[in-house]
């Protein structure tokens, strides 16, 4: 595979059903879907650390604050994750190093939590990261997103050290990708 491959895939989950029916593609973060995912994501992580709804003007910031530009070939990869054809998670790495990649903004919609698009992303996102070389991914979260702490440990993630200083970084974790 070569680093402009776009990779493409159907997870099969292990529970009961035999398969989640989760697509998962690598497309631009400039994309409808994506930039409805990614604003669904800062409105639900901006909403949880002030404890109140996020307004669409604070939504709109922080998409400005924060941007995707890195999310993209050759540095990183942004996909979005579709189940029944709908986009319900979305996901991206950047290289930190040519050996690390960063997983950032992963995000499955309240309602399809539980259902295999978190393992899904995560699948596709670490085929991508070694595909660009990476033989680790790394992340940072807050405490308060418990559910995105539980996928990362079921999903072979480990707590280490603080690799960065960011403001709203409170658990860092990482897995080998080899």
């Amino acid at each position: 595979m070569d680093r402009n491959s776009i990779t493409k895939a159907s997870t099969a989950d292990t529970g009961a059903d035999g398969g989640s029916g989760w697509v998962v593609t690598a497309e631009p973060f400039t994309t409808a879907d994506a930039t409805a995912l990614r604003r669904a994501y800062y409105a639900e992580v901006a909403g949880r650390y002030w404890e109140r709804p996020a307004t669409e003007a604070e939504v709109d910031q922080g998409m400005l604050d924060d941007p995707a530009d890195g999310l993209a070939p050759p540095t990183g990869q942004f996909v979005v994750g579709r189940l029944g054809g709908r986009p319900l998670a979305c996901g991206g790495i950047r290289l930190l190093d040519p050996a690390t990649a960063e997983l950032t903004r992963i995000y499955v919609a309240p309602g399809a939590r539980g259902t295999g698009g978190g393992a899904a992303v995560l699948a596709v996102l670490e085929a991508q990261a070694r595909v660009l070389g990476a033989v680790r991914m790394r992340l940072d979260t807050r405490t308060d997103l418990v559910e995105a702490r539980a996928l990362y440990a079921r999903q072979g993630y480990r707590e280490i050290p603080a690799y960065n200083s960011g403001p709203y970084a409170q658990h860092w974790f990482e897995k080998p990708l080899v």
